[in-house]
């Protein structure tokens, strides 16, 4: 777990370094103070709303106990081993077997499940799941997610200044007579950013594989939901919803294959289950 905690603490240090490089070539301190301010009031504001967005998005409708009282007390169970308030729970109306938890914090926490997530899973496949998106709770990986988005979207905004400044002069560039090389970081500045931001993904979704399998003291059931859900998801993805919040669910349930490793929201099924079964609690 500290091996995760670390690459994210240090993945989260580069793209605050790669802010502060292109933020240098820019040269204005003015600007660069402007594009993290609009960044952070967009981002934080997500922050607090995105929860009611995007549960608003899935068409979920909370769940009540006289409703499904076994998936209320396996969720109670697992948030008091976890030391957590127990989360909201809400249905999806999809056949698409897939989970994610959201929420700010962990007393503002929700947990959302499909139709198809409930049909396919027997109790401990469940039980790995929703201890997976309980550890995303946890963790606060809601928020570490904000601040990975609100450090990229700055760097995003001074790119785009950057790229002016390039085009039409002004800032370093116009005392160095440096504006191609200005050019090419603001055009690989956001890409940068963007793979560094997947990759603090990646890294937390491996890290509430861990924690829910050291939190049930076996990691079996939840990978053996894991190869459930990548089959199901291949054979029937997603129809609504938005593909911007892919990195939320527990596998990315709009593509039937991978992306490419570096733009990939989520690791690769085989190398999370490889972990799962490896660990010994």
């Amino acid at each position: 777990m500290f091996a995760n905690q670390l690459k994210t603490a240090l993945l989260l240090g580069m793209l605050s370094a790669v802010l502060l490089l292109i933020g240098y070539y820019v040269g204005g301190i003015s600007g660069l103070t402007i594009a993290i301010v609009i960044s952070v009031i967009i981002n934080f504001s997500s922050l607090f709303w995105s929860d009611r967005l995007v549960l608003s998005m899935y068409k979920a409708k909370e769940i009540k106990e006289s409703e499904n009282k076994e998936l209320h007390d396996l969720v109670k169970e697992l948030a008091m081993q976890m030391k957590i308030p127990k989360p909201r729970i809400y249905l999806i109306p999809s056949e698409t077997p897939n989970a994610f938890a959201t929420g700010r914090s962990p007393s503002k926490a929700a947990v959302a499940v499909t139709n198809g997530i409930l049909k396919i899973m027997n109790r401990n496949e469940l039980k790995g799941v929703l201890a997976h998106e309980l550890s995303h709770i946890k963790n606060r990986d809601t928020l570490i997610a904000t601040i990975a988005a609100t450090i990229a979207g700055v760097i995003s905004y001074v790119a785009m200044m950057a790229r002016f400044a390039a085009i039409f002069g002004g800032g370093k560039d116009q005392r160095d007579g440096n504006g191609l090389e200005l050019l090419v970081l603001a055009i690989l500045a956001p890409l940068m950013a963007l793979i560094i931001q997947l990759a603090i993904s990646r890294s937390r979704e491996y890290l509430a594989d861990e924690s829910a399998a050291r939190s049930l003291s076996n990691g079996q059931g939840l990978a053996n939901a894991l190869r459930k859900l990548e089959v199901d998801n291949r054979r029937k993805p997603l129809q609504f919803g938005n593909s911007s919040t892919a990195s939320l669910f527990i596998v990315n349930p709009f593509s039937g294959r991978s992306l490419i490793g570096l733009f990939s929201t989520h690791p690769p099924i085989q190398e999370r289950v490889k972990r799962l079964e490896s660990y010994t609690f």
